[in-house]
C-alpha cells in the first residue's frame, strides 16, 4: 500500500518553537523551530518512507469560522516574531527539498490535512499526519493515521481508529462531539459551560452524539449539567460545527506533484544548513547528484630518519613548481605548548608525510637546518591549507616559511564567509565532489593530494570574483603578520591583575549590598526566578516578558524598565562586573603563558563582516562602558622598561567609508577641512550655527550619524535616544536633505543586494544576503540592514588589515625591534623600543594614513603609555 505523509507545519514549528531552547545562527535570526522541524521531517520520511509527502500551512485571512463566530480563536496570543521569522525559511527548505506546500486563505491547514486524507484515502493510500494538535484525531481510521508529537518533539503517539475506541471509548468522528461538549480554549470554541473533558467523554460514550445526548437530557444525571444542556443547546451543535474539520476543500490535487522525491537541490540545502550552522543536519542529507568518487589508496612516503629528509631536500633543489602543503599542529591555542606534529607535502604524483616530532627527537638541529633549507633558501612556491598556525609554530623552530602563494582555507572563506567552518574535508566534498576515506595519516594524505585540484578551482573564483587584492595584498600577507603577534604576545603585570581582582570582588559587594537595600531583602541576584519575583512581585514593576520557567529578566526587558526603578540600573552593572570578572580576572590568569605573556590566537576566517576575530583569550570585546571595564587594560604592559605601549586609532573611519561610498560632497568636505562631524552633523540636523551646538545636539547627532552607518531605524533611533518616534524621523529626514548621497547610497546597496544576493566592499570582499529577499518582512528588514552596513564595516575592516601588513613590512625593512601584538577593531597595538619611539610613530600614522586612497582623509590617532590603558 502506497503511503502519503502530511506535515502539520503552523502546528510542528510551534511545538518545536516551545520545546527548544533559543537558537540563532551569526546572523541573529533565531532558528529552534527549523531546526526542530526539520529534525522531525527527516524522521519521519525515514521511519515512514513515504511515497508522497505534503506540508500544510495556516493563511493569516479569516477563515469560513472567523466569518461564522466572530470569536473563533480569540484571545489567543500573537505569534512571537522570533517563531514569525523562521517560517519563510522552512518554506525555503521545503522548497528545496521539492516538497509541495498547500496552504488556501478561507480555510485552516487542518481543513487542507482532512481534504488530502479523504482524497488520498479513497485512492487506497494510506496516511500518516504529523501534528502537535489532537484536533486532527477525529480524521483516524483504519487507513488514516495521526502522529501525535509530545514532550516537544521528542515523543510521539500513533493513533488509528481501533486505539482511539480503545483508549478513549469514542470514535474518531465523536472526539467531534466530544469537543463540542466541552469546548476549546484554545480555539475560544464554547462549547456548554460547567462540561469538562470526563464528563463530555462520559455523555458521548453513553448517547453516540451531540444530538442523542440533547434528545435524553431528562435521563441525564446531575441538575447542573441538566440545566446547562438545555440552556445551552444551540451553542452545543454550533461548537460542534466550528469543531469539524472540512474534508472537501475545493482544492485541486494531482499525486504526481505531491511524490516524495529522491533527488532534490542538495547543494541549495547544504548552503541553507551551512547558513543556519546545522551541522548535525548536514550529515542527515544523501549524497549530491553529482557522482562522488571514492579514491583507491593514495601512496606515500613517511620520512621519519634523516636520512629520508636528506633524500627529499636533494630532491626538491632543482625542481622548479609547486608544493602543497599542509600540517599537523598540536595545540595550537597556547603558545608555549604549540608544536608540528606532521607536515604532508605533495607535489606532482609524491606525497610526502614528514614526521616532525620524530626527526627533531632523533637529531634537532640537522632537521632544522634541513627544513630551513627546503621552506626558505628554495625558491619554491607554495599552496596551503591554513597556514597561519603553521607560521606561528615554525617560528618556535627559528623557521621562516617563504613564498606562500595561496591558502586554501582563506580561499574558501573569502568566496563565501557565511559557513563558519572550512574544514579542508568539506571543502574536498563540496568542490571537487569527492570523499576521501581513511584514518589516521593516510586521511590527512589522501586530502593533501587534492589541494591542487583545490586550488586550481579556487584560485579561478577568486580571480572571477574580482577579489585577487583581497587575497593577495590583504588576506595572505596578513596571516604572517598575525603569526607574528601571537608569536610575539602581549605582557601582563599579574600584580595589577591580582590587585584589580580585588577591586573587582570589592565593587561587586558593594553592588550587591545596595541592590538587597533597594530590593529590600537578601536574594540571589543570578537566580532570573528570584530576580523576577523583586522586580514584578514585590516591586511591581511591569511585566514586559514571560517564559516557560517565569519573568524573564534579559538585557532587553532591563533595558525597557530602565527609568522604572533605580535598581535596575544597579543590576545591569552587577552583571557587567561579574561579566568582567569571569572572563577577564580569572579568565585571563587562566591564558597566562609560561612567559609571563597572553599569546591571543587571531582567526581570519570566523567573521561574515572581514573582522578578525581572537580566542584564548577574546580580547577584541573587552566592555569599555564602565570604568572598570576599561580599567582591565591597565594589566597589559609593555615588554620592559627600555619599551612602552603605542595604540594608534584610525579616527571615525567608518563614517569617513561611508563618506567615500556615498561620494557625498557635504559629507566629504565635512572631513577634508577636519571639521568635528558630529558637531557638524548636529549644526545641519538642528539647523544652527557650529558655535550653538550643545554637548545634548553633539551626543544626538553622533547616535544620527553612527545610527546611519548601521542602517538604524526612526524607530530604533527614538529608543536610543528616548525620544518620540515622530521626532527621531525628523532627525533622520532633515539628515538626508543635507546628505543626500547617503540616502542614494542606502538605496542602491539594498537594490544591489536585492538582484545579486549579495554585497560588497571597496576591495570587492563579498557578503551573502539570502535574508535581502526574505518573504518576510522581519528577516527582510535585516537583509537591508545588513547590506547597508557590511559595505562601510567590512571596507574599514579591509583598511585595518592592510595597514597591518604596510606597518609591519615598514618595521622589518628598517630592521627595528619594535613590532604589532595586538589589533582591535580600529586600533593597532605595538610594542615600540623607546630608543625607535619617534621613527615607529611617523611610520605607523604615514602607514595607515596612506594605505588606501579615499575621497577623505584618513586620520589616525597616536597615544603612548607604559599600558594599553594609559596608551588608549
Amino acid at each position: 500500500m502506497e503511503k502519503l505523509l502530511i506535515l502539520d507545519s503552523n502546528s510542528l514549528l510551534n511545538r518545536a518553537f516551545y520545546a527548544l531552547p533559543p537558537l540563532t545562527n551569526s546572523e541573529g535570526i533565531h532558528t529552534n523551530a527549523i531546526f526542530g522541524f526539520t529534525n522531525m521531517l527527516f524522521k519521519m520520511k525515514e521511519e515512514i518512507n513515504p511515497d508522497y509527502i505534503v506540508a500544510t500551512f495556516d493563511r493569516k485571512a479569516p477563515t469560513f469560522r472567523h466569518k461564522e463566530y466572530l470569536d473563533y480563536k480569540a484571545g489567543r496570543k500573537k505569534m512571537p516574531p522570533e517563531l514569525a521569522e523562521q517560517f519563510p525559511i522552512v518554506k525555503e527548505m521545503l522548497d528545496l527539498l521539492d516538497i509541495n506546500i498547500f496552504e488556501i486563505d478561507g480555510f485552516e491547514a487542518d481543513d487542507l490535512i482532512g481534504t488530502l486524507s479523504n482524497f488520498a484515502e479513497d485512492k487506497g493510500i494510506e496516511v500518516y499526519i504529523v501534528t502537535g494538535d489532537r484536533d486532527a484525531l477525529q480524521l483516524a481510521t483504519d487507513n488514516i493515521k495521526v502522529i501525535i508529537t509530545k514532550k516537544g518533539i521528542t515523543e510521539k503517539e500513533i493513533y488509528d481508529k481501533n486505539r482511539m475506541i480503545e483508549e478513549m471509548g469514542v470514535t474518531p468522528k465523536q472526539f467531534i462531539d466530544v469537543k463540542g461538549l466541552m469546548g476549546d480554549t484554545s480555539d475560544n470554541i464554547p462549547g456548554v459551560p460547567g462540561i469538562g473533558e470526563k464528563t463530555a467523554f462520559k455523555l458521548i460514550q453513553t448517547y453516540g452524539s451531540i444530538e442523542n445526548v440533547l434528545q435524553n437530557i431528562e435521563d441525564i444525571s446531575g441538575k447542573k449539567v441538566k440545566e446547562n444542556l438545555a440552556q445551552y443547546s444551540d451553542q452545543a451543535i454550533f461548537s460542534k460545527k466550528l469543531a469539524t474539520i472540512v474534508t472537501e476543500v475545493p482544492i485541486e490535487i494531482d499525486l504526481d506533484s505531491i511524490k516524495s522525491k529522491e533527488k532534490f537541490d542538495v547543494e541549495g540545502l547544504k548552503k541553507l544548513f551551512f547558513r543556519l550552522q546545522f551541522k548535525s543536519l548536514l550529515d542527515k542529507l544523501p549524497q549530491e547528484e553529482k557522482e562522488i568518487k571514492e579514491e583507491t589508496e593514495t601512496k606515500f612516503k613517511l620520512i621519519n630518519h634523516t636520512e629520508a629528509l636528506i633524500d627529499l631536500r636533494e630532491k626538491l633543489k632543482n625542481y622548479k613548481n609547486r608544493l602543497y602543503l599542509n600540517f599537523n599542529i598540536n595545540n595550537p591555542m597556547m603558545f608555549s605548548k604549540v608544536s608540528i606534529d606532521k607536515i604532508f607535502l605533495s607535489y606532482e604524483e609524491n606525497n610526502y608525510v614528514i614526521d616532525l616530532e620524530a626527526l627533531l627527537q632523533l637529531q634537532r638541529e640537522n632537521t632544522i637546518k634541513d627544513l630551513k633549507e627546503i621552506f626558505e633558501v628554495y625558491d619554491l612556491s607554495k599552496v596551503c591549507y591554513d597556514i597561519k598556525n603553521a607560521y606561528t609554530a615554525l617560528y618556535k623552530l627559528g623557521i621562516n616559511l617563504r613564498n606562500v602563494e595561496f591558502d586554501i582555507k582563506i580561499a574558501a572563506y573569502l568566496i563565501d564567509s557565511s559557513k563558519g567552518e572550512y574544514e579542508l574535508l568539506t571543502l574536498i566534498n563540496e568542490y571537487l565532489s569527492k570523499d576521501p576515506k581513511g584514518e589516521g595519516i593516510e586521511l590527512f594524505v589522501k586530502q593533501n593530494s587534492y589541494l591542487k585540484e583545490l586550488y586550481e578551482l579556487l584560485k579561478d573564483r577568486i580571480s572571477n570574483n574580482e577579489m585577487d587584492q583581497l587575497l593577495y595584498e590583504i588576506e595572505l600577507p596578513l596571516t604572517k603578520v598575525l603569526a607574528s603577534m601571537e608569536q610575539k604576545g602581549f605582557k601582563v603585570n599579574k600584580d595589577i591583575l591580582e590587585a584589580l581582582g580585588k577591586k573587582f570582588t570589592k565593587e561587586i559587594s558593594n553592588m550587591q549590598e545596595e541592590i538587597y537595600a533597594l530590593a529590600e531583602e537578601e536574594f540571589n541576584i543570578n537566580s532570573p526566578k528570584q530576580l523576577g519575583k523583586i522586580l514584578f512581585e514585590k516591586l511591581d514593576l511591569p511585566v514586559i516578558k514571560k517564559t516557560k520557567t517565569g519573568y524573564s529578566t534579559n538585557a532587553e526587558v532591563l533595558e525597557e524598565l530602565a527609568d522604572k526603578h533605580p535598581i535596575i540600573e544597579k543590576i545591569v552593572y552587577y552583571r557587567q562586573l561579574t561579566k568582567l570578572y569571569s572572563t577577564y580576572i580569572e579568565g585571563l590568569k587562566a591564558v597566562i603563558d609560561e612567559d609571563g605573556k597572553i599569546h591571543s590566537n587571531f582567526n581570519q576566517t570566523v567573521t561574515t563582516t572581514g573582522r578578525l576575530s581572537s580566542t584564548e583569550p577574546n580580547l577584541q570585546n573587552i566592555p569599555i562602558k564602565y570604568e572598570m571595564g576599561r580599567e582591565i587594560r591597565k594589566v597589559f604592559v609593555a615588554e620592559d622598561e627600555e619599551s612602552v605601549i603605542l595604540s594608534a586609532d584610525y579616527s571615525q573611519i567608518e563614517l569617513r567609508v561611508l563618506a567615500h561610498i556615498a561620494e557625498d560632497e557635504n559629507l566629504i568636505d565635512a572631513f577634508k577641512h577636519h571639521s568635528d562631524i558630529h558637531t557638524k552633523t548636529a549644526s545641519e540636523v538642528f539647523k544652527v550655527p557650529l558655535e550653538e551646538v550643545t554637548t545634548l545636539m553633539r551626543s544626538r547627532a553622533k547616535a544620527v550619524n553612527f545610527g546611519i552607518v548601521y542602517g538604524i531605524s526612526d524607530f530604533s533611533l527614538a529608543k536610543d535616544l528616548k525620544i518620540s518616534k515622530k521626532e527621531a524621523k525628523e532627525y533622520m529626514d532633515t539628515y538626508f536633505e543635507r546628505y543626500p548621497k547617503v540616502k542614494k547610497y542606502m538605496e542602491d546597496t539594498i537594490g544591489f543586494g536585492r538582484e545579486k544576493g549579495y554585497v560588497e566592499t571597496i576591495v570587492k570582499r563579498r557578503r551573502y544576503i539570502p535574508e535581502i529577499n526574505s518573504s518576510n518582512k522581519i528577516v527582510k528588514s535585516l537583509g537591508d540592514r545588513l547590506a547597508m552596513n557590511t559595505p562601510i564595516q567590512g571596507s574599514a575592516a579591509d583598511i585595518i588589515k592592510l595597514a597591518m601588513v604596510h606597518v609591519q613590512d615598514r618595521l622589518d625593512k628598517e630592521e627595528l625591534k619594535s613590532t604589532l601584538i595586538l589589533q582591535v577593531h580600529d586600533e593597532l597595538i605595538l610594542n615600540v623600543y623607546k630608543d625607535e619611539l619617534e621613527e615607529v610613530k611617523n611610520i605607523v600614522k604615514t602607514e595607515m594614513e596612506e594605505v588606501m586612497t579615499l575621497s577623505v582623509p584618513l586620520e589616525a590617532d597616536i597615544n603612548i603609555g607604559d599600558n594599553w590603558y594609559e596608551a588608549k
